[in-house]
Formats: C-alpha cells, sequence, structure tokens
C-alpha cells in the first residue's frame, strides 16, 4: 500500500448545487467548504468532493462522443421511491439498467447508478472507473491503495476489503481517456489519495506505472493512471 482513498472528487461548475444533491441524496454532511471546493462526509468516513470547474464539459451518457470517466454506485433499500427522489432533487433518468439498477445523471451531468440493496437508506456503494483493461488497471490500483483484487472477470474487476470504499474498473471498448490539463479532453472526476511522504510515494507510484501532470500545491501533486485518468496524491 502507498496510500489511502481520501476523496472521491466531482468537477462541477457549481459546487454549492452539486454538493447539496449528493447531500440531501445519499444523507451526507458537509465536512469542508470553501468558495472552489466542498467535501461531503459520510457516517463511515467514505468522501465525495466537489471541485469548481467553470469549463466543465458533461459526459452525455450514452453518447460516445461525450463518454463518461467514473461513475458512483449508490445502494438503496426502495428502488421506486429512490428514483422519484433523486429526480426531484434535479436527477435525469438515462438509458440502460435492470431490474437491480437504474441509471440517472446528476445535475451536472455525471452519470450515477441506483442499486437495490439491503441498506437502512440510501448508501455509496462503490466508485467505477472506466477502461479498456479492467485487470492491469485493478491490479495498478489494488498497489497503490492496499485493497485486494477481489473479482476479476468478463468485462470489468473489482477491488475491496471490509470498511473500505469498494473500487471498480468498468471495460469500455471505445473508452476515451482525459488527457488533463488539455481543455479539449477534460477530466469529470478524480481520486485524491492520501500518503505519509510525497517523497518516498511519487516513485512507487511511478514505478507502478503512472505518470507525472502539470500541477501541484503546498500538500498535493498531479499524475495519470494508466488509463489516463488523473488522481492526486495528498498529504
Amino acid at each position: 500500500m502507498i496510500g489511502t482513498l481520501r476523496t472521491v472528487v466531482l468537477d462541477t461548475p457549481d459546487i454549492k448545487g452539486l454538493a447539496a444533491f449528493y447531500s440531501e441524496l445519499a444523507g451526507l454532511d458537509e465536512h469542508y467548504a470553501d468558495d472552489e471546493w466542498i467535501t461531503l462526509k459520510a457516517a463511515d468516513g467514505t468522501r465525495l468532493g466537489f471541485q469548481h470547474a467553470p469549463d466543465h464539459v458533461p459526459p452525455r451518457w450514452p453518447d460516445p462522443a461525450y463518454p463518461q470517466q467514473m461513475h458512483l454506485d449508490l445502494r438503496v433499500p426502495d428502488m421506486a421511491a429512490a428514483v422519484e427522489h433523486a429526480v426531484k432533487l434535479g436527477a435525469t433518468r438515462l438509458p440502460g439498467g435492470g431490474e437491480t439498477f437504474t441509471v440517472l445523471a446528476d445535475p451536472a451531468g455525471h452519470p450515477f447508478c441506483l442499486c437495490q440493496g439491503e441498506v437502512d437508506g440510501t448508501a455509496l456503494a462503490d466508485v467505477a472507473i472506466d477502461c479498456t483493461s479492467a485487470g492491469p488497471l485493478a491490479r495498478f490500483y489494488s498497489e497503490l491503495l492496499g485493497l485486494p483484487v477481489t473479482w476479476e472477470g468478463e468485462g470489468g474487476a473489482m477491488i475491496s476489503t471490509e470498511g473500505r470504499l469498494p473500487v471498480i474498473f468498468q471495460e469500455i471498448a471505445d473508452h476515451r481517456a482525459p488527457r488533463w490539463p488539455d481543455p479539449a479532453h477534460p477530466q469529470q472526476y478524480h481520486l485524491d489519495i492520501e500518503v505519509a511522504e510525497i517523497a518516498d510515494a511519487e516513485p512507487k507510484v511511478l514505478a507502478l506505472g503512472a505518470t507525472r501532470l502539470p500541477g501541484q500545491g503546498e500538500n498535493w501533486r498531479v499524475y495519470a493512471d494508466p488509463a489516463g485518468h488523473p488522481f492526486c496524491l495528498v498529504w
């Protein structure tokens, strides 16, 4: 393990509006807020971040010209009631879904799924990352986050352990990777991964196959995973 997943971050031109949507949808509490960033926190410690992106280009799933890059799955006790509630909050029904899950888009255009489950209330179930080859990307994040590969099969893979948010890898034949910071190929999501010492962590993530990208601050640096998705090491 090199680091731990601190926050799943969504880009949006309206951080207050999108944070309010997910707070109401999943019962998340505000943990931090400024003009450029809001963090929500679940009871189990899982964090969603909302990063101000005035030039955000939303996905238009399932349009392959404007594909999604990641999505959230949320587990719900009553599918019909949960879908009705999400739509009232500003979600839009999208094509797809099945007996146990429904596909929607949040007010910023990010797709998400509501999944039938044995839970008392709506809860974050996992974050799913699109890619062309799930197995290698799962092993990259397994080494990075210290989560074992618990499933690998046709079309996908998953890393998970008790008490931590699972990460799913979903194979998309025509996956189009972001090329951050190129505005023609912008990111939609990124992961913030907490490390103890950046001097120790950086060479390890580069050895796993990450690429250093422009951008850094006093306590963060930007990288891309082998599928092109940006992520930050934070300390």
